[in-house]
């Protein structure tokens, strides 16, 4: 068999969002965020994890202390670090012995193969490092049950000087590694030559090739889907493509491409089902929105507007999805907008069970209500509740939980160095009750929401677990200054649900004041509904 080619459909998946991930800008996890990564990541049925650089800081190594109290049942745990220092012997090396102290089944370590950075970077002969790597990499292989070697900056190295850069790999090689990875560290390499490289490597190397790519071309998913289609199987990778500058290759893209476009069966069905849900679960840990635009795993991914569209999918989903969204773990969403035709309406009442048909007058009421409205700036695509909403009221079945009588907001600023006070008083009435009550709170909408939750939680207890969980205004009309027209969205959620409401006015407060009583009435609602 030619060692060269990784055995037919075999694929090692090697995750790196524990170390390659945190990199990025804005994301720092804890040691804890970091074992619920893990053991979310071997649910996966991901083939290895990458801990971190035990000799980098005491995080990581606490890391490696702590996974080990746990069994996993399909990742190796793996530590990364770098080859031994110029003039140190391996067993005296600091990183060495942290890398061994770690206790991984697994250790990775990166040399360099380029040139420049010998040359600029460490400030070595050529020669030196070729005898570090071999070294380094002779001294793990009598002490670590497995060793893999990260050839850094491969590609741009080979590019200006390949016989150095090959010449970096044989020392790897002679160390009889598991796997030599060859990455585009600056992530600027095209496929092409991806192809191109790729090819010459394996004629002159004969162990299995992995491959680490960068994003910084956005070529990091097509750069790893052109090795794996050369027969690289050792694929390393982040999930939402995590990682320092542009990120890394993003696992939740490789995943499915590899299974569904390449026919390689590198996790189960079921492992498949959990790849979205694995998505935002490090989103949620790393504090980062989850991008609802990702291709497979994204909100959007199979999200429908133009009425076209969505009139096809109920025919034939294949004729605008090119694989079934529960693959993955997503769903189909049918979005509501100007561009909407009577299958998004049709679509949307099924969704909340409202029995309409095409030739139902309503639908073509809601239809011409809803594009009147977007006229006006409302959008109902993050707004999916106060659509279900104007549903119900042009069918008449909306229930009018509350009745506003008034409100007032003063805001008073009685010292330059003191913060604003804001206050809002309301009058509403339920079911010919009046109810008159006063809040304060962080500015007028915030003073006005803790002002309509305290009259009406009397009434509907059940709103006491009902938060407000994001506020957004965009300003809709241009040139005309304070005066413009702007479109409040706010997102509001329980325990069990979120939910989206959408209000548009010249007054931000006004427009705040719809959002906030669509939220209301959603809750409400919903909490109504019979559980299936």
């Amino acid at each position: 068999m030619n060692r060269r080619k990784r055995p037919e459909g075999k694929i090692i998946i090697y995750d790196t969002t524990l170390r390659d991930g945190t990199q990025a800008e804005d994301i720092s996890f804890s040691v804890e965020d970091k074992v619920r990564i893990a053991l979310r990541l071997d649910e996966l049925g991901v083939n290895y994890i990458e801990g971190g650089w035990p000799g980098s800081n005491p995080k990581d190594m606490a890391f490696f202390r702590e996974i080990r109290n746990y069994s996993l049942k399909t990742a190796t745990i793996a530590a990364f670090g770098s080859t031994l220092k110029a003039r140190t012997a391996p067993e005296a090396d600091v990183n060495i012995k942290a890398l061994l102290g770690a206790k991984t089944r697994a250790v990775t370590i990166f040399g360099k193969s380029w040139d420049v950075h010998v040359r600029d970077a460490l400030r070595i002969s050529l020669e030196q490092n070729v005898t570090l790597i071999r070294d380094s990499l002779k001294y793990l292989m009598t002490a670590a049950p497995e060793v893999y070697y990260d050839a850094e900056h491969f590609f741009d190295g080979f590019k200006g000087n390949p016989e150095y850069a090959l010449a970096t790999l044989k020392a790897a090689e002679e160390a009889g590694v598991a796997a030599i990875v060859l990455c585009d560290t600056n992530g600027g390499t095209l496929p092409s030559e991806i192809n191109e490289i790729i090819r010459a490597v394996q004629e002159k190397i004969t162990l299995p090739l992995g491959i680490h790519v960068h994003n910084d071309a956005d070529m990091a998913v097509a750069n790893t889907i052109a090795a794996v289609q050369l027969g690289v199987g050792h694929i390393q990778g982040t999930i939402n493509g995590y990682g320092e500058r542009c990120g890394n290759a993003n696992l939740c893209s490789i995943i499915p491409n590899l299974k569904y476009k390449l026919k390689i069966d590198c996790l189960s069905e079921a492992q498949m089902a959990k790849l979205r849900e694995i998505s935002h679960f490090v989103a949620e840990l790393a504090n980062l929105q989850p991008n609802k635009h990702q291709p497979y795993v994204g909100s959007s991914a199979f999200a429908h507007k133009g009425g076209v569209h969505v009139s096809a999918i109920e025919k034939n989903p294949q004729t605008y999805e090119h694989i079934p969204p529960e693959n993955v773990g997503n769903h189909r969403r049918v979005l509501v907008s100007d561009l909407a035709g009577k299958s998004n309406i049709l679509q949307k009442a099924a969704e909340y069970h409202i029995n309409l048909n095409r030739k139902d007058p309503l639908t073509h009421e809601i239809l011409t209500t809803l594009k009147e409205m977007e006229n006006q700036g409302y959008q109902f695509e993050g707004a999916e509740a106060s659509f279900e909403l104007l549903m119900k009221k042009a069918m008449g079945a909306q229930k009018k939980y509350f009745e506003l009588i008034g409100f007032r907001i003063l805001s008073e600023k009685l010292r330059e160095e003191r913060a604003p006070i804001t206050e809002a008083t309301i009058m509403i009435k339920v079911g010919g009750r009046v109810e008159h009550t006063a809040a304060t709170g962080n500015g007028p909408v915030n003073a006005l929401d803790n002002a309509i939750r305290k009259a009406l939680e009397k009434f509907y207890p059940q709103l006491d677990d009902m938060k407000l969980v994001d506020y957004k205004v965009r300003v809709l009309s241009t040139g005309k200054g304070t005066g413009s027209k702007v479109r409040v969205l706010v997102e509001s959620g329980d325990n069990k649900d979120k939910w989206g409401t959408v209000g548009v006015s010249e007054n931000i407060i006004e427009a705040s004041w719809q959002a906030l009583v669509d939220s209301l009435n959603y809750k409400l609602l919903k909490d109504e509904k019979p559980k299936n």
